[in-house]
């Protein structure tokens, strides 16, 4: 893990980029690369790359970035892990490539060399890359497939600026911090801004599974070499079949995640996921598993502790612990909106802060995570809600005649709102009247019914003709046209994929385990693994009210029973606490007297409102008053600055 940089002015007569502008932009992120530092200059002073090393395989000066390849036409800079680069570099060796080190950055170079733009088919791992082909005058970028790793990028008048992280951008002259209004607007439902928007006017992210390519005439393309749609054949084996096939690519692919020159280790929970990735890592290994778990003094109803410990005793881990309160959280806050660059409105940034640091303490560089083991095998109680409405009555209710649904759902709506209460039915019956998806994801917080009562009057006029149906609508139209005949189950993964996946939680692992210059690899999410749980029929995942069962099936041999068929509790924060107790009135103060206001985005008065009810206890806005909290902290501290 590293971070990395670049500028190519590709419309500039002369050179203007120098290696001081390199070196400001990797410094600031220097968290994601402590050990050493490189920089480029190329194009006769038009182009720069700039990195930061995190030092995890070959720890001698040759793993040094920007690296050439054979010779010096083709410079890389690149972050992450390519887990099959010894494998490949037998065969390039083979063919006459020589290699100057031991690390898996070369292996990427001597592919380029032998495939161009196709050596992205050949390596597995998680990834951003950035490469300069002097021969052919074009710049690279590349990121993994599933998202595992941010790129984001900055292209106005002939100047494109790409970094691993948006602060970096920032750190040139001639990018000028604002906020966008339209991402403004998707991040209030998502938590998040969907790709390839970011916050800031004109910077974007590259999207998961996509490849950039800038050429010396302008010539920008951007286009997609690796989709989580699911098959088009369903995978038709028996269960003890498909068991035997999930166990073997999950045991490959904690092994590959292993590759590593320095400490490893995992964070535990004692849920299913977790305790899998310590279970099947060490059945590898011949010294204990290093386990890291994190705990709440003031919030007993989210801790794990007890389950953790169990599982640690259980395969004889070295388990380390830490116990955080509001005091900790308080004080993370500022660092947590620089780390963050833009908002991800996920308060378990907070724990996962303090897990991370803890490694980080101990001297575990690397961690494997158990994100996406829920989402490839629908282990959330929200999609198996989801479900059963979509199956019981949605989809027979779709048939209805429109005119019919719109009536239903006006009186149904009127009906509930006087209530004041269940705002998922109230948002649900105005998608069944509007013609629209039941499932827009796994966290929507301002829905399309409330989300303009949080806005300013004169932003709601600005942005009266947007909706965030066009977000979801353009991933569910393309597994429509690719994918037919893929039932309801697959599409809902489809979006999570998409989306919620890889733009808000794998952002948290990667923005906040970076912060304490620690790299965390999510073994559930290797691609062939992915691949093959998007093939599996609804049938195998969820049963009667839970999901995740061909999971569970397969784990039983390794897991205590118990553990695996207990009710998920799930890795959370007490964000509902924290707006009501101690730091409530200071959270209030914080948004309420935010610099933001000025702009007139939001309603002021029904954020007062909001507070108000949550204080008093009348109903829980706690998610909704983070990501109020988020948006205000980050405007003073990026566009205000």
């Amino acid at each position: 893990m590293c971070g990395i940089c670049g500028v190519w002015e590709h419309g500039s007569a002369g050179g203007g980029v120098d290696a001081s502008l390199m070196t400001r932009m990797s410094d600031e992120m220097r968290h994601r690369g402590p050990d050493d530092a490189g920089e480029l200059i190329f194009d006769e002073g038009r182009g720069g790359f700039g990195f930061r090393r995190l030092s995890i395989m070959d720890l001698s000066e040759a793993g040094l970035q920007p690296m050439h390849g054979c010779a010096d036409w083709l410079w890389l800079v690149f972050n992450g892990e390519i887990y099959n680069h010894a494998l490949l570099r037998d065969g390039l060796e083979g063919r006459g490539h020589i290699y100057g080190s031991r690390t898996d950055s070369e292996t990427i170079l001597h592919l380029y060399e032998e495939r161009g733009l196709d050596f992205v088919h050949d390596i597995e791992g998680d990834y951003a890359i950035a490469l300069w082909d002097a021969k052919q005058q074009q710049l690279v970028l590349v990121r993994d497939r599933i998202g595992v790793k941010p790129l984001y990028f900055y292209y106005q008048n002939g100047r494109f600026i790409f970094a691993s992280e948006i602060k970096a951008i920032l750190q040139h002259p001639a990018v000028t911090p604002e906020i966008d209004e339209k991402s403004l607007y998707h991040y209030l439902t998502f938590l998040t801004t969907p790709a390839p928007s970011t916050l800031f006017r004109n910077i974007q992210k590259l999207a998961a599974g996509h490849m950039l390519t800038l050429k010396s005439d302008g010539t920008l393309n951007v286009r997609q070499y690796w989709d989580a749609l699911p098959p088009e054949q369903a995978n038709v084996s028996s269960d003890e079949e498909h068991k035997a096939a999930i166990l073997r690519l999950l045991r490959d692919s904690i092994r590959k995640r292993m590759m590593s020159d320095v400490p490893f280790g995992v964070f535990l929970s004692g849920g299913v996921d977790s305790s899998a990735n310590v279970a099947l890592m060490s059945e590898q290994m011949s010294r204990p598993v290093e386990t890291f778990t994190v705990g709440f003094n003031d919030a007993e109803y989210l801790n794990e502790l007890v389950s953790a410990r169990r599982i640690a005793k259980e395969f004889g881990t070295n388990h380390h612990e830490v116990i955080i309160s509001e005091k900790e959280m308080q004080d993370f806050l500022p660092a947590l909106i620089f780390h963050q660059d833009e908002p991800i409105a996920d308060p378990v940034c907070v724990p996962l802060y303090y897990v991370s640091k803890l490694a980080r303490d101990s001297g575990t560089i690397v961690v494997q995570v158990g994100e996406g083991s829920d989402e490839i095998f629908s282990g959330y109680e929200n999609y198996v809600r989801h479900l059963r409405i979509y199956e019981n009555f949605w989809r027979h209710a779709e048939r209805l005649p429109l005119a019919v649904r719109r009536t239903v759902s006006s009186l149904a709506r009127s009906a509930l709102e006087a209530t004041g209460r269940k705002r998922l039915v109230i948002e649900l019956m105005r998608r069944l009247g509007a013609d629209e998806p039941l499932f827009w994801g796994g966290v929507v917080v301002y829905d399309e019914t409330f989300k303009p009562r949080v806005l300013s009057k004169q932003l709601r006029e600005r942005l009266s003709d947007l909706s965030s149906l066009e977000v979801v609508s353009s991933y569910l139209d393309h597994i429509e046209k690719e994918r037919p005949d893929s039932d309801f189950l697959a599409r809902l993964t489809y979006l999570e994929l998409k989306l919620r996946l890889p733009e808000l939680l794998l952002m948290r692992v990667d923005k906040i385990t970076m912060a304490t210059s620690v790299e965390a690899r999510v073994p559930f999410l290797d691609h062939h693994l992915v691949e093959y749980a998007m093939g599996l029929p609804r049938s195998l995942k969820v049963e009667g009210a839970s999901g995740k069962h061909i999971l569970k099936r397969t784990l039983e041999e390794i897991l205590p029973r118990d553990l695996l068929y207990e009710r998920k509790r799930g890795f959370g924060a007490p964000v509902r606490e924290w707006f009501r107790e101690g730091l409530g009135e200071w959270f209030e103060a914080q948004v309420m007297n935010s610099t933001m206001r000025r702009c007139d985005l939001l309603d002021y008065e029904f954020v007062k409102l909001l507070f108000n009810e949550h204080r008093s206890r009348k109903k829980d806005w706690g998610f909704h008053l983070w990501a109020l909290l988020n948006l205000s902290l980050w405007y003073e501290r990026w566009i205000d600055r």
